[in-house]
């Protein structure tokens, strides 16, 4: 390969300064997913914020009967198909997989503007705690999702997060077994929708299409020579988007689930790292994978020294079953497979608004 000439590295060298000078932080979190052979489908995630972000691990059957939280005027269903997920404090589902292998991911996104509800209008609403939820709970594909969330039948509504002045914000990552993905961003009150198996990669701001065009510009120039290093949100998008296709591909367990992993963390931000007053710079906190072809999901800690997995072929998610958990939250270490280890526990309840 011809190596770059010394005006070439230069003037990206300056342009690639003056870029994180002059763009202000951005939220932190990173998703991506993996394409391997004969259909092997990996969707893995990072969890980055300024304070410790309590995780614990649920098996959530099929039919619990849900409401939206948001009063009186909330939607209602009752889950069609069961999940293992990952929740915030036990107040939101954040990351999950159902029994279908439909991964479910929420990230932070500033940008968002959501529509205004109306406590006595036609439109249902659903607290933002239960979005990911929504999705798990009522799709086995990306397509189904994309076609019953376009029509818009209900509001999505936020808050701040309870005991804090920050105001929810987030955007909704969702693939298949299929390596099917779609986006959902609420700009300007009005729901975006990107539907295509193309987006393997989302982090936080810019908006999703802005995040393309970026990535874009960087593909003109190979990830060998040189990637952008920051823990800015842009930098990890390129980062991600250029590992997650140079791993090798492959139908091998052992070592796709190796590969995701070393890609995920690559994007992770350093324990300890953060910026006063914002959730942006923030530190990883935990990390997921979902394996959507095997139907298991890995769990990693950053406090904790190890990786455990839960196989959802050994769960039971009909819908006599109970609701189960894991506790992590107190960095808990496991070992291996720990199905079960889940514990049958009293429901979380999710943040309503």
């Amino acid at each position: 390969m011809k190596k770059p000439s010394i005006l070439f590295t230069l003037v990206l060298g300056i342009t690639f300064i003056a870029a994180n000078l002059f763009t202000p932080p951005l939220s932190a979190c990173t998703r991506v997913v993996y394409k391997g052979l004969n259909g092997y489908v990996i969707t893995a995630r990072s969890m980055d914020w300024k304070s410790e972000i309590p995780a614990n691990l649920w098996v959530l059957p099929r039919g619990i009967e849900r409401t939206g939280q948001v009063g009186a005027n909330s939607a209602v269903w009752k889950s069609k198909y069961g999940s293992v997920v990952t929740t915030s404090w036990d107040m939101a589902s954040a990351d999950g997989i159902n029994e279908k292998g439909l991964a479910a991911n929420v990230l932070w996104l500033a940008e968002s503007k959501y529509p205004v509800f109306d406590p006595n209008g036609t439109k249902k609403g659903i607290a933002i705690s239960l979005w990911a939820q929504y999705v798990l709970d009522n799709f086995s594909t990306v397509t189904e999702a994309v076609e019953n969330l376009m029509k818009e039948e209900f509001v999505i509504v936020t808050d701040y997060i309870p005991g804090s002045e920050i105001f929810t914000t987030l955007h909704l990552a969702i693939s298949d077994e299929g390596g099917d993905n779609a986006i959902f961003e609420y700009i300007d009150g009005k729901l975006v929708i990107h539907h295509d198996k193309s987006y393997n990669v989302m982090t936080n701001s810019p908006t999703f299409d802005e995040q393309l065009s970026i990535n874009k510009y960087w593909k003109d120039i190979p990830g060998t020579v040189m990637l952008p290093g920051t823990n800015r949100a842009a930098d990890r998008f390129v980062r991600a988007s250029f590992f997650i296709e140079a791993i090798p591909k492959t139908d091998d367990m052992r070592i796709a689930v190796a590969s995701v992993f070393s890609v995920i963390r690559n994007c992770s931000v350093p324990y300890g790292i953060s910026t006063p007053d914002q959730p942006n710079i923030s530190s990883t906190r935990w990390r997921t994978v979902a394996d959507q072809k095997n139907l298991v999901y890995y769990f990693e800690n950053a406090l904790t020294p190890n990786t455990f997995w839960v196989d959802l072929n050994k769960l039971d998610f009909s819908s006599n079953a109970p609701v189960r958990k894991l506790e992590a939250d107190k960095f808990q270490i496991y070992s291996g497979e720990t199905s079960e280890l889940f514990k049958e526990t009293k429901p979380f309840v999710f943040q309503g608004i």
